[in-house]
C-alpha cells in the first residue's frame, strides 16, 4: 500500500448513470421530499396544537414525524444536488458526517417503532392500567432511551469508519453514504468494522424486531378474545397501520444489510436504499394519518377554519 494514493473525496455513483433520466428522477424526488416534508410538518402541528391527540401513543407518532423530517433530510437533499449538478463528489469527511446522522436517525427509527409497539401492547392488553404505566415521565424516558441508544451505536460506527482509508476505487455505489459501500471499497482491513456493524444490525435490530413482533403476538390474542366486532376492528386498524410501517422499513433495511454480493446487489441495494431513506418518511404519516379516525377529525377542523362554510 505503500505506492498507493491515499483519496480524500469519493463518488457517488447516484440512481441513474443516464442523461435522459436525471431531470425526471429530479422532479419525482423533489416531489417526494415535499410532500414528506409537509405532512410531517402537518401530523406535528396537529399533535401540538389539539388537545385530544395529548396522549402517548400521538406522543410517539410526533416523534416519529419529527424523525422521518430529519431522515430524509440527510439523505434527499444531497440525492437532489447531485442530480441537479451531476457532480456526485463528496469529500471522505462529509461522507462519514453523513453516515453518523444516517445511523443514528435510521436505528432511532427502529427503536421507536418497538415503544411504538409496547405502546399499542400496553392500551390493548393491559387497558386498566395503561395510564399509570405508560405516564409522560415514562414517555419521556422512553424516547431519551431512544436517542441515547441510536447515537451512541451511531457514534461507535462512526469513529470506526474514520481510520478506514481509500486508496484504488473511489465510487460509492449508490446515492447516499452507508457502510456496506464503504466498506467494499476501503484499502484498509475492515473485517472489524464488519462483524460489529452485523453484530450491532443482529442484536440491536433483530432485537427490536423481535420485541416488537413478541408484542403483537399478545396483541393479537387479546384483539381475539374481544367480542365487539366494532371494537376488533377499530384496534385491528390501528395495529395495521403500525405493522405496515413495521415491514416496510424493516424489510428494506435487512434487504441492504444482509443481502449477499450478486450481479445483481447495486440495484437491489439503490432500490432498498431508496425505500428507507425517501419512501418510508413519506408513507409514515399518509398510512398513520388516513387510517386514523383521529387524524381526520383534527384534519377537518383545521380545514374548517382555514376555508369556513358560508
Amino acid at each position: 500500500m505503500g505506492n498507493q494514493t491515499i483519496l480524500n473525496e469519493l463518488f457517488l455513483s447516484g440512481l441513474s448513470d443516464l442523461p435522459s433520466l436525471q431531470l425526471p428522477l429530479f422532479l419525482f424526488f423533489l416531489l417526494i421530499y415535499l410532500l414528506t416534508f409537509i405532512w410531517n410538518l402537518l401530523i406535528i402541528s396537529l399533535i401540538v396544537t389539539k388537545s385530544h391527540l395529548h396522549v402517548p401513543m400521538y406522543f410517539f407518532l410526533g416523534n416519529l414525524a419529527c424523525l422521518d423530517l430529519c431522515y430524509s433530510s440527510v439523505t434527499v437533499p444531497r440525492m437532489l444536488f447531485d442530480l441537479h449538478t451531476k457532480t456526485r463528489k463528496i469529500s471522505i469527511k462529509a461522507c462519514i458526517t453523513q453516515v453518523f446522522f444516517f445511523i443514528s436517525f435510521m436505528g432511532c427509527e427502529a427503536f421507536l417503532l418497538t415503544v411504538m409497539s409496547y405502546d399499542r401492547y400496553t392500551a390493548i392488553c393491559q387497558p386498566l392500567h395503561y395510564l399509570h404505566i405508560m405516564n409522560w415521565k415514562v414517555c419521556v424516558q422512553l424516547v431519551s432511551i431512544v436517542w441515547c441508544l441510536s447515537v451512541t451505536n451511531s457514534l461507535v460506527h462512526t469513529l470506526l469508519a474514520c481510520s478506514l482509508t481509500f486508496c484504488e476505487s473511489d465510487i460509492i455505489e449508490s446515492f447516499v453514504c452507508d457502510l456496506p459501500q464503504l466498506f467494499r471499497i476501503s484499502c484498509s482491513e475492515s473485517y472489524i468494522n464488519i462483524l460489529l456493524t452485523f453484530f450491532s444490525v443482529s442484536l440491536l435490530g433483530g432485537g427490536s424486531l423481535i420485541l416488537t413482533i413478541l408484542s403483537y403476538v399478545y396483541i393479537s390474542k387479546a384483539v381475539l378474545k374481544i367480542q365487539a366486532k366494532g371494537n376488533r376492528n377499530k384496534v385491528f386498524s390501528t395495529c395495521t397501520s403500525h405493522l405496515t410501517v413495521m415491514l416496510v422499513f424493516y424489510g428494506s433495511v435487512m434487504f441492504n444489510y444482509f443481502w449477499p454480493n450478486s450481479s445483481h446487489y447495486f440495484s437491489g441495494d439503490k432500490i432498498a436504499s431508496v425505500f428507507y431513506t425517501a419512501i418510508t418518511p413519506l408513507l409514515n404519516p399518509l398510512i398513520y394519518s388516513l387510517r386514523n379516525q383521529d387524524f381526520k377529525t383534527a384534519f377537518q377542523s383545521v380545514l374548517r377554519k382555514i376555508s369556513p362554510l358560508k
